[in-house]
Order: structure tokens, then sequence, then C-alpha cells
């Protein structure tokens, strides 16, 4: 191989690289507030914040879920009945929040992320992934989450999550 065509490989390698490392920060767990580009040109220094900070969704919640729309106001009620025996999110080691993913006996840490000015919530990978759920609203009492897996949101629909003691 002449030196040449040994300085391009050397050139693409380290581009691909560069590529890869790019896009690793986009599945980063720790989301950064972003700054807006300014007049200037200069690029957003991360991912925007959540609209819904971790720690806001840490504590004791009344669940129910619904399909369609005109049921909702019935599902939160009866979620609000659902804190005699709340359903517990609790702050993750990493910086989520420890909550189960559909059909997943045992709960684990998921994280916020942002794409396309929408939140989501799952395990670590890019926004949105089947495992993933939408953060719909969310008005600090309440919260309605849309999973984005048809097949699990057949199922179970729209959950609906009533703060305990609010």
């Amino acid at each position: 191989m002449s030196s040449t065509m040994a300085g391009r490989a050397r050139a693409m390698c380290v581009a691909l690289a560069a590529a890869a490392l790019a896009s690793c920060g986009a599945t980063e767990r720790t989301l950064t507030p972003a700054v807006a580009p300014s007049s200037g040109g200069t690029a957003a220094l991360g991912p925007p914040a959540p609209t819904v900070p971790a720690d806001r969704l840490v504590g004791k919640w009344g669940l129910g879920a619904y399909h369609r729309d005109s049921d909702r106001p019935r599902t939160e009620k009866e979620a609000r009945a659902q804190c005699s025996n709340p359903y517990v999110i609790a702050k993750g080691s990493n910086g989520g929040v420890i909550m189960h993913l559909a059909d997943e006996k045992e709960p684990e840490e998921l994280f916020l992320k942002i794409n396309g000015g929408k939140t989501y919530l799952g395990p670590t990978g890019p926004a949105p992934m089947a495992e993933d759920r939408e953060i719909v609203s969310n008005d600090g009492r309440v919260v309605i989450m849309r999973f984005m897996d048809p097949d699990v949101i057949k199922r179970y629909g729209t959950s609906i999550y009533v703060r305990c003691g609010a």
C-alpha cells in the first residue's frame, strides 16, 4: 500500500471514529441544558433540558390507564383512589428514575430523553425506542405517558399518574 493510500485510510478511520464518538453523545444519560445558538452561529453545547426533571417524577403515584381520551377524567379519579396502594417511582443511581418497562417484572433505571421537542422516558439509547414512553403532559400533579410500541399501547393504553398527597 502506498503512503498516500495509507494516509487516506488513516484519515478515513479517524473520521469514522469521530462520527461514532459524536453519535455516542446523543445517548448520554445525563442531560445538560442546551445553549441557544447566538447570532454568530454558535452551536448548542448539549441536548436540550428535559421538560420534566427526573427528580419531579420521584414519589408516590396513583396509577391508571385509558384507551379513549373521553375516559381520562374518570381514570384520573380512579388513579387518585389508588394512592392507598401507590406506585412508587424512586430516584436512580445514575440520574434516572426506577420504574417498570412494559411487561417486565423487575423495575430498572429509566432516563429522560429529548428528540424533536418531545420528552421520552426509557432505557439508555436514542429516542424514541420501542421501550420508551412519551411524556405527553405534566403539570406537577398529573403526568400522562404514552408507550411508543404500538402493541404495548393497544394492551395498556395511555398511563396517567396522579401524585399522592397533592
